[in-house]
């Protein structure tokens, strides 16, 4: 696993997703390797199964989002290109796409998918909330439910070639407008973006798994866990949220 800029990127202890992560491949018995990229730093694209990047204050936003631009744009896209997972929280999650707004000044993105946030006037979007997400490891294709926190001043409008990651039970959203959550794109569905922190996988186990499962390509259903605390914490957030 790579973390882009963990030491920028980590606010509301966004870094706590990547502890769970790791918890839970070496519970079941999983090699596990950390990395990290920085700026000014190269990203090889071929050293992890999963990117992540985490959310950050404007300032650190905006040196990431040039750094991404000037020095880890390519590798980005052959990371996705060739199916390794790519999962970002709120700031990254804003970097995946075309162009962030920030202030008088927009800031380049990524363009891993097809998205742009802008400023509007109005207040932050700012609550617990829950999203109703479909994701192909339930052979029943059964929704289920992510909670978490969200807090955010910029409006992200998915374009076209987008698909959002999940539809909101409760919460603001992408927008507060379109009533969706997030995004899934890149070539096999491998790029996630979603405002939802506080960190989100510890209130998510569940996602957490089917990230590793995502990223490893797995075959046959990962062995399941002891999940009493995770599904508690899981229960609150959902609680937290009015769902």
């Amino acid at each position: 696993m790579c973390a882009l800029y963990p030491d920028l990127m980590n606010i509301y202890a966004d870094r706590g997703n990547l502890l769970v992560l790791e918890r839970r491949c070496r519970w079941r018995g999983f090699g596990f390797r950390l990395t990290s990229s920085g700026l000014g730093e190269e990203l090889d694209p071929e050293s992890a199964d999963l990117y992540y990047m985490g959310g950050g204050q404007d300032r650190d936003q905006e040196l990431c989002a040039r750094d991404l631009a000037e020095v880890k744009r390519s590798a980005l896209h052959q990371v996705a290109d060739r199916g390794a997972v790519v999962f970002a929280v709120c700031g990254g999650y804003q970097l995946l796409g075309n162009s962030y707004q920030l202030a008088e000044r927009t800031l380049p993105g990524t363009g891993l998918v097809d998205l742009q946030t802008v400023r509007e006037d109005g207040p932050r979007l700012i609550g617990n909330a829950a999203i109703e997400v479909r994701l192909e490891s339930d052979p029943a294709n059964r929704p289920r439910t992510i909670a978490g926190f969200e807090n955010h001043g910029g409006r992200t409008v998915l374009g076209p070639g987008a698909e959002p990651l999940g539809r909101i039970l409760r919460g603001h959203g992408n927008n507060g407008r379109d009533g969706f959550e997030g995004v899934r794109g890149g070539p096999r569905g491998n790029v996630i973006g979603t405002y939802l922190h506080g960190p989100l996988l510890p209130k998510n186990a569940w996602l957490a798994d089917w990230l590793i499962a995502h990223a490893l390509r797995l075959s046959e259903p990962l062995k399941e866990l002891p999940d009493e605390l995770e599904q508690a914490a899981h229960a609150e957030a959902r609680h937290a949220a009015g769902v």
